[in-house]
């Protein structure tokens, strides 16, 4: 695979804006390893290898298990998540799922319990934001492998 375009050097600004998105996510209040593990999920969804390679380092890095990672794809199988990371991937999966039909009312319902108003419009921020980092990654074929993680301070 051949990269195609480094959309950092030709559309600065854009860039700058995405990174901005991603600066007011870091902190919004939202979990920083929930994000990772939604990130995660849209990016399989979206079949975006190099946003799977990073958001699954980043995730390690923080001290997330293999076991959740590994059954991340299956996570309504998997007993290892919490009700709110549940509410949180199957408010995921909906969003990035858009052309298979809208939001359904029974998904916004089961997440309302979870997410105080404040940290759903940031979640779903999250959501979108990686959709579109998905969508230049894959346009641009970043090619995967090489990202490393920042250094993290363990929490727990």
């Amino acid at each position: 695979m051949k990269a195609r375009i480094n959309v950092a050097a030709v559309s600065p600004g854009a860039y700058r804006a995405m990174l901005g998105l991603e600066k007011y996510l870091s902190e919004c209040g939202l979990e920083e390893g929930l994000l990772h593990l939604i990130k995660l999920r849209a990016s399989q969804l979206n079949g975006c290898a190099y946003c799977i390679d990073m958001h699954w380092k980043d995730a390690r890095a923080l001290g997330e298990t293999e076991q959740r990672l590994y059954g991340l794809n299956a996570w309504e199988e998997s007993p290892y998540y919490t009700e709110r990371e549940r509410a949180a991937f199957a408010w995921t999966e909906s969003l990035t799922n858009l052309g298979e039909g809208h939001v359904p009312d029974s998904v916004y319902e089961a997440v309302k319990p979870h997410f105080s108003e404040r940290e759903l419009a940031d979640l779903t921020l999250a959501v979108v934001t990686i959709n579109a980092w998905n969508r230049l990654a894959i346009a641009s074929r970043t090619v995967p492998g090489g990202y490393t993680p920042a250094a993290h301070t363990r929490k727990g």
